[in-house]
């Protein structure tokens, strides 16, 4: 988490949290992937969030 400041309150300590997203792809199928949510540990902005597993979203 190298060169990242907060654009809130200027702080440059982060963590990673995750959430997990279900992901209806038919009437019978669900998966899911987890959020990965980049986060100011002085003030909670989210600086980021990103899908794990992307995959899931691709047409076969």
């Amino acid at each position: 988490m190298e060169n990242k400041k907060c654009s809130k309150c200027g702080g440059i300590e982060f963590a990673e949290g995750t959430d997990y997203m279900p992901i209806k792809l038919s009437k019978m199928s669900i998966s899911g992937s987890n959020k990965i949510y980049t986060f100011c540990l002085d003030c909670g902005e989210v600086y980021s969030i990103r899908i794990e597993n992307t995959t899931i979203f691709k047409r076969k």
